[in-house]
């Protein structure tokens, strides 16, 4: 009887899967007709198949299968947008990126924490972890819509590698508030600042470890004996270095985005792949990335709890307004404008206050704190789903059209 269960659920999950796929395909075929990002589609797409809605998926968010694709594929899709990074460019804009995503978290925090005190009504405190939660934004967006919409190298990279850098910043913002908000700890500065620049450091070293390895057994000129199984490679390497930092409490998507950074630059180590194992890697990333981006965000609009959401509709709706409008804009040129080093004009830095979609991550620290029984948990959850909803469907459609007007976009072969 357990055997014949066990063999149901089996059936069950390879249908959904294969039901995902199938709809997902179409799906980013539609997207690129109309030419908008297609994670976008997907989030409306998913809503639609979702048990809510004509109830073709039903794969519950805390589920072991969920967790594994939310995992995986954004370690993946950050793995892929680091790769497309490049140092010269990077040398540019670090400092902006530096302070973007730490100080900026907590501006955006603050900001959007006292909307919601005074919009929703509720504790100071709570309202902080709002604001908290919400501060990150979300590489498992980002990334795909720049690597379909060609803005200018250096915005396009500037807000990739915010995007990657600012979860570790926002995670430890969200735990630290909530260690005040459940009673059992306060929130202490100094330990805050070296517990980022813990994560920080082993993220980076993690990433950059493996990288090179990488880098060594897939296009060195004598050690490259991995050469034709590179693909592999980098979903080992992918695993390892997530698990590697995790391991030693550090930011495991930040060290998958650090590896991907050193792979796609490792010409500047002296190690360059035959043309035509390149272009099959490129190829398995591209396609492996979709297929992972296609399942993150279907999922994540199959799970969208439209009866907790509206709880806070029209309070949630004019919290995350004021994220979109006020915080995020306050925050970039708070942080930008000082930066003498990128000279930013106004047109760059008005498109960065633009591109700051909620998603996979902001989701994540909401479901933790669900799971935890945190002061306002349910409130919290339900103007993430809002601010997901928003940013994604207003936002990411819109980028392309933004870049073209303030004269960003590029023309890339193939494009």
């Amino acid at each position: 009887m357990e055997t014949s269960a066990s063999i149901e659920i089996a059936k069950h999950t390879l249908l959904s899967c294969g039901l995902i796929l199938a709809i997902g395909t179409l799906t980013g075929l539609l997207a690129q007709k109309i030419r908008i990002p297609d994670v976008a589609v997907f989030l409306v797409v998913g809503m639609a198949i979702g048990p809510e809605a004509l109830g073709l998926i039903d794969i519950k968010a805390d589920s072991a299968l969920n967790q594994i694709i939310l995992l995986f594929g954004a370690s993946y899709i950050l793995f892929d947008g680091g790769a497309s990074l490049r140092f010269n460019v990077l040398k540019q804009v670090w400092i902006t990126i530096v302070v973007i995503a730490t100080v900026g978290v907590l501006i955006t925090a603050g900001i959007t924490g006292l909307a919601a005190y005074y919009v929703l009504g509720v504790p100071w405190i709570v309202a902080l972890l709002l604001g908290a939660t919400l501060a990150s934004t979300d590489p498992a967006t980002l990334v795909p819509i720049f690597r379909q919409i060609h803005i200018r190298d250096r915005v396009a990279q500037t807000v990739m590698s915010e995007s990657a850098f600012n979860d570790a910043m926002g995670a430890i913002v969200t735990f630290g508030v909530l260690a005040v908000a459940m009673g059992t700890g306060e929130f202490s500065l100094m330990s805050s600042i070296s517990d980022l620049l813990k994560q920080s450091a082993v993220g980076i070293v993690a990433g950059v470890a493996l990288g090179y390895l990488a880098a060594l057994l897939i296009a060195h000129e004598r050690w490259a004996f991995l050469a034709e199984y590179a693909p592999v490679v980098t979903l080992v390497a992918v695993i390892g270095a997530y698990f590697a930092a995790d391991g030693l409490q550090a930011s495991g998507f930040m060290a998958v985005f650090v590896f991907g950074i050193v792979l796609g630059n490792k010409e500047s180590f002296g190690f360059t792949m035959e043309a035509g194992e390149a272009r099959k890697l490129d190829e398995y990333v591209s396609t492996t990335a979709f297929i992972m981006r296609l399942f993150i965000f279907m999922l994540v609009g199959a799970q969208v709890d439209f009866g907790l959401m509206g709880q806070y509709l029209w309070g949630g709706v004019v919290v995350v307004t004021v994220l979109m409008l006020v915080a995020r804009p306050v925050t970039v040129f708070a942080c930008a404008l000082p930066d003498r080093r990128a000279r930013w004009s106004v047109r760059e830095m008005l498109f960065m206050c633009w591109t700051r979609e909620t998603g996979v991550i902001p989701g994540a620290l909401a479901g933790l704190l669900l799971g935890m029984k945190a002061p306002g948990a349910q409130m919290i959850a339900s103007v993430t789903f809002i601010a997901i909803l928003m940013t994604i469907l207003i936002q990411a459609p819109t980028t392309r059209w933004l870049g073209k007007g303030l004269g960003l976009l590029e023309t890339k072969a193939g494009s």
